[in-house]
C-alpha cells in the first residue's frame, strides 16, 4: 500500500493524547492480527499431521450438472409417479416412500450448484473437503469409469448406514488414481446399484 507523504505534512499531531490512544488502538489491531495468522498456522499445522502426507490431489464438482430441458423434467416425474403407483398396487408402502424420497431429493438437488471440492490421497487415507476417510476405515474401493457418464471412485466404507462413499475424478487419470490406492486398499469390484443406475439414466 502506498502512503502520501505530501498530504501526510497537512495533519495535526498537536494533539499527544489523541495520536497515543490511535497509536494503541492500531498496535491492539496488529497483535490481534498476529495472533489469528498464528493460529491460523497452527490450525493447518494440524489438519497436515491429521491426515498424513498428501500424495496427490485434485478439485472437482461435488455432482456433475447437466442442462435439463421441460422433456426431462416431465420424464423424471413420470418415472418417479409410475414406480411409487406400481410400489403402492404391489402392497410395498416402503419402496413407494423411498421413491418419493428419491423424487423429492433428487428436486432439490437439481436446484443448487456443485460446489467445487478439494480432494486428495494420502498417507493416511482419502480426504473429500473436510472429511478423511482413513483406509482403515475402508474394505476396499472400486473405479467406475465410462468416460463422460460415470467417473467415480468408490469407497466401500466400514460404516453401517452409509458404507459407499463415491468420490468424482472428473478428468483425472484413472490409472495412476488406482496405483496409488492399490498401496493402501484391496480392489474389489462393485456392483452399481439401482440408485447409481437412475442417476446414470437421469443425468442427475
Amino acid at each position: 500500500m502506498s502512503f502520501n507523504l505530501k498530504h501526510a505534512k497537512t495533519h495535526n499531531f498537536s494533539n499527544k493524547k489523541g495520536g497515543l490512544k490511535h497509536g494503541g488502538i492500531l498496535s491492539s489491531k496488529l497483535k490481534i492480527l498476529q495472533e489469528e495468522e498464528v493460529e491460523q498456522e497452527d490450525d493447518i499445522e494440524m489438519q497436515i499431521a491429521n491426515v498424513g502426507e498428501v500424495l496427490y490431489r485434485w478439485i472437482a464438482p461435488e455432482f456433475e450438472a447437466y442442462e435439463k430441458s421441460t422433456r426431462w423434467y416431465l420424464m423424471f416425474a413420470a418415472f418417479i409417479i409410475a414406480m411409487t403407483a406400481y410400489a403402492l398396487i404391489t402392497n410395498s408402502p416402503i419402496m413407494a416412500i423411498t421413491f418419493i424420497l428419491i423424487g423429492i431429493v433428487g428436486y432439490i438437488h437439481l436446484q443448487k450448484n456443485p460446489r467445487i471440492i478439494n480432494f486428495s490421497i494420502t498417507s493416511k487415507g482419502i480426504v473429500a473437503d473436510r472429511e478423511m476417510y482413513a483406509y482403515e476405515n475402508i474394505h476396499s474401493f472400486w473405479i467406475f469409469y465410462d468416460h463422460p457418464h460415470a467417473r467415480t471412485i468408490s469407497l466401500h466404507t466400514k460404516a453401517s448406514m452409509l458404507p459407499f462413499i463415491h468420490i468424482p475424478i472428473r478428468d483425472e487419470d484413472p490409472v495412476f488414481l488406482r496405483e496409488l490406492m492399490l498401496k493402501n486398499i484391496p480392489e474389489i469390484k462393485q456392483d452399481a446399484g439401482l440408485i447409481d443406475a437412475i442417476e446414470r439414466a437421469f443425468h442427475v
